[in-house]
């Protein structure tokens, strides 16, 4: 009954602003996607260093944002190289507990978020972790349109192979402490359901001075090599931006030193032996 009138259309209104001329984010894949989603998934557990996270959180905490804003700036970017976009869009689960007279009710009252985040013009990644910040409390600030009632009102194309308005959720939980296993990952949490709801799902968790993280991905679109690389160049690419914050983005390499050997070096060996003597003709 609160959820009515001018609030409601004022409520309403922000998002349909919002997400006018949503774009579709196009991540290439490795199998085509199918005509009717199955709902099959694996997942990808990775770890980020004390070192790693002590910046982030220093980082976060020098640009007056959360850790969660600063996270999904540097998995937006990544999102944006693979997609070779712009504009892209994630979904993010929010818990809708805003006012302390609900903090102690039991009931589900969490809400889904259409974050859009603009990375036009090659920004400094600083700069970046601020649109994100505007991006998400804007989002918060009208957290109480329910998700469906959102779709209802926007009708986007429906399409059986995916999910409406977004494909990849980010979510940073950080309700319970995790401890993590000794080399990484998360006993207890890494459950291998075998399902994945999204074509992309990356979580982070806080264990202590670490993050520990999980991909959850749709195995019908990726192969598993393909998700630990993702998971590789996302610990890259926050390795480098809470480096140097103020590199533009396309200065922000995705791979690590390995990688990049591999790619320029390896793949790249194509020196052939050349009989000196001969002649051009004669060859």
């Amino acid at each position: 009954g609160w959820l009515a009138g001018d609030l409601l259309a004022e409520q309403m209104q922000y998002w349909k602003e919002r997400l006018h001329a949503l774009p579709r984010l196009e991540i290439p894949t490795d199998h085509p996607r199918p005509p009717v989603q199955t709902y099959h998934g694996g997942s990808h557990a990775f770890t980020l260093s004390r070192e790693l996270t002590g910046r982030l959180r220093a980082f976060s905490q020098r640009e007056r944002v959360t850790l969660f804003m600063t996270l999904l700036a540097a998995f937006d970017l990544v999102l944006a190289r693979y997609a070779r976009q712009e504009d892209v869009v994630v979904g993010s689960a929010i818990a809708n507990r805003n006012r302390a007279e609900i903090e102690p009710l039991i009931g589900f009252f969490v809400n889904t978020l259409v974050l859009r985040c603009d990375l036009s013009g090659d920004p400094t990644f600083r700069e970046l972790v601020r649109r994100t910040r505007d991006v998400c409390l804007g989002a918060y600030a009208h957290q109480d349109l329910p998700f469906e009632r959102l779709v209802e009102e926007l009708q986007p194309e429906r399409d059986l192979s995916r999910h409406p308005l977004f494909q990849v959720m980010f979510a940073l939980q950080n309700a319970f402490a995790v401890e993590a296993g000794p080399e990484g990952g998360l006993p207890g949490l890494d459950i291998k359901s075998g399902t994945a709801k999204f074509d992309l799902l990356c979580e982070l968790w806080e264990s202590g001075d670490l993050l520990v993280g999980r991909i959850e991905y749709a195995s019908d679109l990726f192969d598993s090599a393909t998700i630990e690389r993702m998971a590789r160049h996302l610990v890259t690419v926050l390795e480098h931006a809470t480096a140097e914050p103020d590199r533009r983005l396309h200065e922000i390499p995705l791979l690590d030193e390995r990688e990049r050997s591999l790619v320029m070096v390896d793949f790249n060996s194509t020196a052939r032996p050349f009989p000196a003597e001969s002649t051009v003709h004669g060859l």
